[in-house]
C-alpha cells in the first residue's frame, strides 16, 4: 500500500462546524489571525484545513483554550470578495479529508499542522432499500433551483453524484440540522454505504424520505 500523501505546516480553521468533500462553506472572516491566512491561500490557490472545534469558540477568546477533531477537510477558495477593509466573505469547497500527526499555535494565534491524507470515499451505488434518500436529496435539489432567490446561494455544488453512496450521504449531513459531534463521527466513517444507511435512519425518523 503506498504511503499516505503529506502536508507540512497547513493553516487550520477550526470551526463549529464539519466540512464535508465536496461540499461548501460559507465564511465570514474578519480576525487578523484569519484574514492574513486566507489572503495568503487566495493569492497563492493554496487549500487550508477546516477541522471542527471541541473546546473554544470560533472568535478567539482571551484565556480560552482551543481544541479541535484531529480528522478535518482540505478546503480550496471557491468565492472570494473583500468588500471592505477587515472583511473577507469566502466560499470554501471541501476537497480530501486528513489526519493531523502534529500541531502548533503560533505567537499571533493561527494554528498550522502537519497531515496525512485519508483515502477518498470509493465510489458505491446507492442500493435499491436506500433509493428513497437520494430521490428526497434529488427532490430537495429541484426545489432549491426552482426557487434561488427564496433559497440564497445555491448550497450544494454540481455534478450532482445522486447515484453515490458517499456523496449522496455527505450532502445530507451538511442539510440536516444535526449536532456537530454527530457530524464529525459520520465524516470520519470509511464506509460510505454506513455513513448513508445512518443518514438513511434519521431521515425515515422524521418522515423525510416517505
Amino acid at each position: 500500500m503506498p504511503a499516505p500523501l503529506t502536508l507540512q505546516s497547513l493553516p487550520l480553521f477550526p470551526l463549529g462546524a464539519v466540512l464535508f468533500p465536496d461540499g461548501l462553506l460559507s465564511l465570514r472572516v474578519f480576525e487578523v489571525r484569519y484574514l492574513d491566512m486566507i489572503s495568503k491561500c487566495h493569492k497563492a490557490g493554496a487549500p487550508f484545513g477546516v477541522v471542527s472545534l471541541t473546546q473554544g469558540s470560533e472568535v478567539r477568546q482571551p484565556g480560552m483554550q482551543e481544541a479541535f477533531s484531529q480528522v478535518g477537510t482540505l478546503a480550496t477558495i471557491h468565492e472570494f470578495e473583500n468588500p471592505q477593509a477587515g472583511l473577507m466573505l469566502v466560499r470554501a469547497k471541501g476537497a480530501q479529508r486528513f489526519r493531523i500527526t502534529a500541531s502548533d499555535q503560533l505567537k499571533h494565534g493561527l494554528w498550522v499542522a502537519d497531515v496525512e491524507s485519508i483515502p477518498a470515499d470509493l465510489s458505491v451505488p446507492v442500493p435499491e432499500d436506500l433509493q428513497p434518500t437520494a430521490e428526497a436529496l434529488h427532490r430537495l435539489i429541484q426545489s432549491l433551483q426552482l426557487k434561488p432567490d427564496q433559497a440564497g446561494p445555491m448550497p450544494l455544488l454540481p455534478p450532482w453524484k445522486l447515484d453515490d453512496c458517499g456523496w449522496v450521504a455527505n450532502r445530507w449531513c451538511e442539510l440536516l440540522p444535526l449536532p456537530v459531534a454527530l457530524k464529525q463521527r459520520l465524516m470520519e466513517l470509511d464506509n460510505p454505504l454506513v455513513r448513508l444507511e445512518l443518514v438513511s435512519d434519521v431521515l425515515a425518523r422524521t418522515g423525510i424520505t416517505i
